[in-house]
């Protein structure tokens, strides 16, 4: 038996674990508010790209794409999905964590999906992460996130999970610790060639954000504007909405701050 980091394994089989995901549903959705926010973007940053699922699907919509991401192991996958597209402008992916981010120039919006922003469970480290989107964003530009909710975490909590494909077995459980962490633990089984399993352990970690907490943080940023979403929604997250939607619009110079 084999311990991972996180996505060090299951980065290989994530899109087959993940082929729920509506990722067009998702890009649609994103158009949907570029267009009700009157922003028509260029350059879109994939903040948290993963596997580069959704960047293909931008790219393929006509915009020009950055991917970044903190694991080595998902951008590979990244460059599998995005790297045979013929655009004019290629996608070009960097390994950066968030909080570090690092770009040569603005972007008009940025992205971060399937609640990376989870993922981020040092609350310093998440404010860091928001005030460098907002340096890096154009005046006027978005920036679109979600997150699991406590009322999804907390409906998880102590349950266990099961995937499974023709070579590889996949059983994860979620336990929440210290009243906002969420504790992931996954054991993956993976067949060989002579039909002998490998097996590997890989544990992450998301914290509980509350919805309030997280607009503080954009605030201080220095976003001019911020919406809640319920999950896909045109309208307001209900109160035991599992996913929530943020849109945080940077000054264009002519309104006021939060």
């Amino acid at each position: 038996m084999s311990d991972y980091s996180e996505y060090a394994l299951l980065s290989e089989y994530y899109d087959r674990f993940t082929d729920d995901v509506p990722y067009e549903r998702w890009a649609d959705f994103f158009e949907r508010i570029f267009a009700q926010q009157q922003v028509r973007p260029r350059l879109v940053l994939d903040l948290a790209c993963g596997t580069g699922s959704l960047t293909r699907i931008l790219a393929l919509r006509g915009y020009d794409m950055i991917g970044v991401d903190q694991s080595e192991d998902m951008l590979m996958m990244a460059q599998e999905n995005c790297g045979d597209l013929d655009l004019p402008s290629p996608v070009l992916l960097l390994h950066q964590p968030m909080q570090a981010l690092e770009l040569y120039g603005s972007v008009d919006a940025c992205v971060c999906c399937l609640d990376s922003v989870n993922y981020v469970t040092d609350p310093a480290q998440l404010r860091e992460a928001f005030a460098r989107v907002h340096r890096f964003l154009e005046p006027g530009g978005l920036f679109l996130f979600d997150i699991n909710t406590r009322a999804k975490l907390e409906r998880i909590d102590g349950q266990s999970f099961v995937r499974e494909d023709e070579d590889v077995f996949c059983v994860w459980q979620a336990v929440i610790q210290e009243g906002s962490l969420c504790h992931y633990d996954f054991d993956i089984f993976e067949l060989n060639e002579d039909g002998a399993w490998n097996r590997y352990q890989e544990h992450h970690v998301e914290r509980i954000y509350e919805p309030d907490e997280l607009c503080a943080m954009l605030a201080q940023a220095g976003f001019a504007h911020v919406e809640l979403r319920g999950e896909l929604s045109d309208e307001p997250p209900r109160a035991d909405e599992e996913r929530i939607f943020f849109i945080a619009r940077k000054s264009d110079g002519n309104e006021e701050t939060i």
